[in-house]
This record gives structure tokens, sequence and C-alpha cells, in this order.
């Protein structure tokens, strides 16, 4: 499975945690920068990341800025893409299987650093449950999602 990344500069540390244990579990991971904690526009990034997705380049997408709705409202003007902010391994596991979330944003301020790896690891192995929940998704403009899914 192939990942982009991106990150912000208040989320930069954060991403290259994310990129060190996608690296470590054997994931393929295309880092869109940034690459420092110089100042830069967390809209840009999440773009680039969501960009990806949608265009089938990746399979999914991690978007990291200081509280992650910033990264979260830009990845979702992206049609196709179906951004999930997330704070703990419950809420990726619901993520995937209830959103069908291709690109994950995250908080470098309010994430607990310790839940990382499970938001990480429900999130990139749950699927998605389909059914009611496709139903529901079809009805986003520009989900991606039909309701034959």
């Amino acid at each position: 499975m192939k990942i982009a990344l991106g990150s912000d500069h208040k989320g930069f540390e954060l991403k290259e945690k994310i990129k060190a244990i996608l690296k470590a579990w054997g994931y393929e991971v295309v880092d869109f920068g940034t690459d420092s904690e110089t100042s830069v526009d967390y809209s840009d990034y999440a773009a680039k990341v969501a960009r990806s997705v949608a265009g089938g380049e990746v399979n999914r997408g991690v978007a990291v800025c200081w509280t992650g709705n910033g990264v979260n409202i830009a990845a979702n003007k992206i049609d196709g893409v179906r951004a999930t902010l997330v704070f703990n391994p419950e809420m990726a596991h619901l993520a995937r299987a209830h959103n069908d979330s291709n690109v994950l944003t995250l908080s470098s301020k309010y994430l607990d650093v310790s839940q990382l790896e499970g938001i990480l690891k429900e999130w990139l192995n749950t699927n998605f449950e389909g059914g009611r929940h496709a139903r529901r998704l079809a009805k986003i403009p520009g989900s991606g999602i039909s309701e034959k899914e």
C-alpha cells in the first residue's frame, strides 16, 4: 500500500514520526512535505495529499496540522476524498468502517502520541462495511461513493 503524507510546520514533527512508523511497517510513503518547522500554509500540503489520493497515485493519505481541522477542511474540498479527523483508535476504526475514510487527518497539538500506532493500525487495517454506510455516503456530493458499494 502506498500512503501520501503531508503537514504544515506545526505538524512536521508528528509527520516525521508517522513516516518512520509506516516505513518500519513496510508501507511505501510519498512525503509531500513540509520539510521543516518554517511557517507554511497547511492548505497547500493537505491539497497535495488529497489530490494524490483522488487521482489514484496513492492508496490513502495522512495530513497533519496544529489542530487537524485545517487539513481536514482543505482535504475534503477535493472530490473523491473522505478525510476524517481522528483522536483515538476507535474513531480510526469507525472512520474506515462507516465512512470509508481515505485521508486521515491528525492534530499535532491535541493528539495523545501514545495512541498514534493504534490509530494508524486501525485506520490501515479496517475495511469499509458498505451497505447502509455506502447509501449514506452516496448522498454527499463529491464523496466518490455510489450506493452499490
